[in-house]
Formats: structure tokens, sequence, C-alpha cells
């Protein structure tokens, strides 16, 4: 067999990729550094151990196109209905803040104003990739700050889509009208193929997915999908639009149909695999040499990326009601170069928009940025510097902060301190209330300070990370401390500093996993809950007994997981099981009679009726006006108008009617029949 080209640069591309990225995992690092790193050494300006460059790229294009169909997937039609409410102010502010500032920036350095804008759109894109993966593996993307990021990159994840549409319009030099002419067809285009995608959407896709679907073939529903991701593709670029907007769309007509999750299981690996090329085939792109040749620019714009952009998305959260603390690493994590950056370039160049020769620095301080980014979100919580620098934005939040409140306070003694209003907090706080205990909230989400103030809780806005928001809280007369927030590294920091100021204060917290709670132990908290540990507890219980195990036998078990890994001190809740779901009481049924009069169920008990032993039928309960009786002595007598619940197989239900029937003919059941 002859030889097949790009083979053997694959296979050189995929052993460089695995070997460098798993050396610098072991420095915390993520893949996508890796990649960009092995990209470098292989490319024309590192070890020169690819040819085909070009090839690369083309590859490189088909990862651009799969990773935006992935994530049309996750923006389904009806997602983005309510997806403004919940980013746009936000992602908005940065995104708009940044293009503007940069692009004032460039402008004012003798750039263009077309090259001007491109820099603002290039500054203003984050690594998705990078950002979503550092704060999942610190756990904080329920915090505050993690929050705003993951809004903030959905946002700009949706601007890509115009920035596309108006960067081959920023090299022209015809009029600013001509142009203005000229984007607003584009846009046109761009509306009808949306309207015209959401057409299909509707009508089209769902049906043909169906028929697909049908072939029970795995392999041809995965060729359906990658039929939609490229023929939208394709047709967009028919009609002069990207190829990348045609991708997205093409993941949002998925995402609206029953096949939407299926299809991102499905096209993942394929997605991974062509977006790995597509990173190193970025870092092919680091010149080593531009960074000699040029520092000063390098550094500029590296800073760029750092500073300015940080202090800007900064500065977004801070707008946005944030506290000082996740502005400040919400800052951080958005201060890089991302992704879409690279696409953007690429089309920028391609539209003479902006050479090679500047591109050159660009690339090689975003890269740098992209490399450093997951050591600065490590670094970030342990610099106050930058949360002290916003302590005076405190006062513009307009929520009431624990110092302010230090007057209604002041005379608490033995209360219980909660740090986090989320839904935890709210619940331990309205149980306190309902005790009659004195208590005090430290919440650092401005609007959940708000919603405990409409609650008339006594919620306050403060970091209990901080010394002083603590001794405003009387932590030093508090019986019990508390800790409910989703952000671990910050309940790690205020343990340690309540062991320096109240060492003598019990703490009781939550923590995800069991094997963090020595640690927490140790660190000074008295009381750790692992939330792993309860979780398996509910499911272990569930499960049992959704496979009849008996209950004592449930109890057992449980007791043991207890032994094992944390006590309680509530007692086990397992959902009773229903008759009708027990195979062995398969072919009992519940029945009701009305007590008539002149029946011979009046004045009667169940037990002087015999209704037992003469039908087989067991009275579980009576229900007389509004009040249901559940035991039935000898003492107790039917009424007229009673309603009786009774138990029993088809027969002895028959058999037990006519006792509560006005004239009716007594008969027994089978049971009696029998002898039984």
């Amino acid at each position: 067999m002859g030889h097949v080209p790009l083979l053997d640069e694959l296979a050189v591309i995929a052993a460089l990729g695995v070997l460098v990225t798993v050396i610098l995992s072991r420095w915390k690092l993520p893949t996508v550094a890796g990649l960009l790193a092995a990209g470098a050494l292989l490319g024309p300006f590192g070890l020169r151990l690819t040819r085909s460059v070009h090839s690369i790229e083309v590859l490189a294009e088909v990862g651009v196109v799969l990773l935006l169909f992935s994530i049309g997937l996750e923006f389904s039609l009806e997602r983005l209905k309510n997806i403004f409410k919940q980013v746009a102010l936000g992602g908005a502010l940065q995104v708009v803040g940044t293009t503007v500032v940069i692009a004032a920036v460039a402008r004012a350095l003798g750039q263009p104003m077309g090259r001007s804008i491109f820099y603002g759109f290039v500054f203003a894109l984050s690594s998705t990739a990078i950002v979503l993966r550092a704060l999942g593996e610190r756990r904080e993307l329920d915090a505050p700050h993690g929050r705003f990021i993951v809004g903030t990159l959905i946002f700009q994840d949706l601007c890509v889509v115009p920035m596309v549409l108006a960067v081959p319009y920023l090299g022209r030099t015809a009029s600013a009208g001509v142009i203005a002419a000229e984007l607003g067809l584009a846009l046109a285009k761009a509306t009808l193929v949306v309207v015209a995608t959401i057409v299909i959407a509707r009508v089209i896709v769902p049906r043909a997915l169906k028929w697909v679907d049908a072939s029970r073939s795995r392999e041809v529903f995965l060729l359906a999908i990658l039929g939609i991701c490229i023929g939208t593709a394709w047709l967009t670029s028919l009609v002069g639009l990207s190829l990348a907007l045609g991708a997205f769309l093409g993941g949002m007509v998925v995402a609206d149909t029953e096949y939407g999750h299926r299809a991102m299981g499905d096209i993942l690996p394929l997605r991974d695999a062509f977006v790995s090329i597509f990173f190193v085939s970025l870092g092919m792109l680091f010149d080593v040499r531009v960074v000699i040749a040029h520092p000063l620019i390098v550094l500029s714009l590296l800073l760029g990326f750092l500073v300015a952009k940080g202090v800007i998305a900064t500065l977004a959260a801070a707008v946005m009601r944030f506290p000082p603390r996740a502005a400040w690493l919400a800052g951080v994590g958005l201060a890089q170069f991302g992704e879409f950056g690279f696409v953007l370039t690429r089309l920028a160049r391609q539209s003479h928009v902006i050479d090679d020769h500047a591109i050159a620095p660009l690339l090689a301080a975003g890269i740098i940025s992209m490399f450093v980014t997951p050591l600065l979100v490590r670094a970030a919580p342990h610099i106050r510097a930058g949360e002290r620098l916003l302590a005076p934005l405190e006062r513009l939040l307009g929520v009431r902060s624990i110092d302010e409140a230090d007057r209604d306070t002041e005379v608490l003694r033995d209360h219980v301190v909660i740090v986090g209003f989320g839904l935890a907090g709210r619940y331990a706080a309205e149980s306190l209330r309902q005790c009659g205990r004195d208590f005090v909230v430290l919440e650092l989400n401005a609007e959940n300070v708000r919603k405990g103030r409409e609650l008339d809780l006594p919620v306050y806005y403060g970091d209990a990370t901080s010394e002083e928001a603590l001794r405003h809280a009387h932590i030093e007369n508090a019986s019990l401390v508390v800790l409910l927030m989703n952000d671990p590294p910050a309940a790690l920091r205020i343990v340690d500093t309540l062991r320096r100021v109240s060492p003598a204060t019990p703490v009781l917290m939550r923590t995800r996993f069991l094997s963090e709670r020595e640690v927490l132990v140790s660190l000074g908290a008295h009381d750790v809950v692992a939330e792993e540990v309860e979780g398996a507890v509910e499911v272990i219980s569930r499960m049992l007994r959704r496979i009849e195990i008996p209950r004592n036998v449930i109890d057992d078990r449980v007791h043991e997981v207890r032994a094992e890994t944390q006590p309680t001190e509530r007692r086990l809740s397992i959902p009773p099981a229903k008759m009708m779901s027990v195979p062995g009481l398969a072919e009992m049924r519940i029945e009701t009679a009305l007590v008539q009069k002149g029946s011979k169920a009046v004045g009667q008990s169940p037990v002087t009726l015999r209704l037992r032993s003469e039908t087989g039928a067991l009275v579980v309960g009576v229900s007389r006006g509004k009040k249901l009786i559940d035991r039935m002595d000898s003492t107790s007598v039917f009424e007229e108008g009673d309603i009786v619940y009774f138990v029993g197989k088809g027969d002895a239900l028959r058999a037990a009617l006519p006792y509560f029937n006005t004239g009716a003919v007594l008969r027994t059941s089978a049971v009696k029949e029998d002898g039984a």
C-alpha cells in the first residue's frame, strides 16, 4: 500500500501531544496548554517536524466547525429565550467595555479604525476551554465568581457570530456608508438564515432524525449528525456567511430535538480529536523569535490581556453587584486570549484587516496568556491586594454590610453565625428563627442579601474570610458558626481565620467529599458533613427499598455505612413501599364501601361482624365526616354514612361489599368456603 499523506505527521502530532500534555499535567496545566506547547515544538518555528502546515490547518478548520456545532448543541432555541435575562448585562458590560477601550487605545496609537475594532473584538473574547476546565477542577463553577464567569463566557460565545460577520468588512477601504450597507446586507442574510433554521428546526429535522433513529444504527445516526453539521456550514458559506455561523446554527437545530443529548455524546470524541488538532495548529503559530525580536510589543499585548482586560472584567462584575473578592477572581479568570480569537485572527488575515507582521506578536502574547491563566487562577484567591483595592466599591452595591449593621448585633450573645445564604443557608436561618434562636447571616452575593432582607432575616453583606467582618458579627460571643457556601477554597480560608480569631467557637460545615473531612478538622472545623456520604445513604436506602429488601436489613446496612463514614443526628427516612409495587402483594386490592341505612354493618364492629373470618377482607380505616379512623377495635362500631376502606383479594372484596348495602344477600368468600 502506498504512502498515505499526512499519516506520519498526524502520528507525530498525536505522540508528541500526549507526551507534552502528560508532562505539563503534573504542573496542573490544562490539556489545551499541552497541545499549544506541542504545536510550538512541532511547527515551522520549533523542531520543524511537520511539513504540511497548510493541510493541518484544513483539519483544524474542521475542528472549529465541530467545536461551534457542539456549542450550538448547548444553546437550544428555548434556552436562548431566557439566556439574556441571566447573562446579557454582565456579558455585555465585559464585551462592549473591552472592545471600546482596546479599540480606543489602538486608535490612539495610530492604528486604522478597522484594525482597532478588530483588536477590540479579539481582546473581548476569553478561552472557554481553559477557564471552564480550571473552574471545574477547583469546584468553583457554583461560586459567585464562577457564575459570573460562566455567564460571561456564554455571552462571548453568542457574540462570536456577529463578530465573524463584521470582521471581513473591517479591512474595506470604501466609504463608511458603503461598508454599513454591505454589513447590513450580511446581517439581513444572517437573519434570513436564522429564520430558515428555526423553521427547519421545528419541522424537518425532528422528523428526519426520527426516521434515522428507526434504523437502530449508531453509525447511521452519527453520519446524519455530521451531515447536518457540515451541511449547514456549507449552505451558509454559499450565501457569503461563515462556516462557523452555519455550524453553530446546525447545532441549535439538533439541540431543539429530543436527540440533542445523544448527538452531543456521539460527536464529542470526534470533536475532541479535531479540536486537539486545532490547538496544535495554533501552537505552530507561536514564534519565539518574535518574542526575542519584539519583547516590548509582546509584553505590552500580554499586559493588555492580563491587566487591562482583567480590570474591565472586574469592574463589570462589580457593576453587577458581585462582591470585591468575586469580582477580583472573575477578572483574573477572564484575562486571557480565547480560542475564538484565533478564528477571528485567521479571518482578519484572509480579509486583509491585519497582516502577518502584526499578527505574530498578537498570537505570541495570546498563547502565553493562555499558558499562565491556570497558574493565575490558582494563585488569585491568595492575593488579597485586588480585594482591598475593590473594597471602596462595596458602598456602591446598595446592600447593608455587616459593619454598618454592627449596632444591631452588638447585644448578641450565644448566637449562631451562618455563612452563606443559598438554599441551605435560607432553610438554616428560617429554622433558627422558628426555634427562637438569635443568629446572623454573612453573604457575599448582593442579590441574596436583598432576598434575605425581604424575608426580614438578619442577612448582611460581608466577607467571612475577613477578620473584621467576623468581629462585627461578634464571633467571640457566638455559640456556633455554620459554613454553607459553595466556594471550597473560601471555606478553607474562613476555617483558618476562625481558628485565629475565635478558636473556642465550634464550626459546623459541609464539604463535598469525605476525603476532605480530616483536612478540615485538622484546620479547626469541629463537625464536617460530607455531601457524598449523605447522598450515598439516601440512594442506598431507596435502592434497597426498590428491590424489596426488608426494612430492618436496610437499617442495618445504613448503620454500617454510617459507622464507616460519619454519624448523624437524624433518623433514617425511607419512602414507604406502595402495596401495588410489591410483587408479593400484586393480587391485593383496596376497596371502599359506604355504610348504608339498614345494612348489617350499622352498629357492628369488624369483630362482631366477623368480616375478616367470613369474607377474608381486612378493614384498614374508616372515614367519618372529616376524620380518618385508622384503628377499628372491638369497641369501634360502624355508623351510617361511614366510608370503609378494606383490603383483600377480588373474591374477598366482593363478599364484603354486601355487608354495607341495604337489604343485601350476604355470602362468604372462597376463604370461608375452603374452611380458612
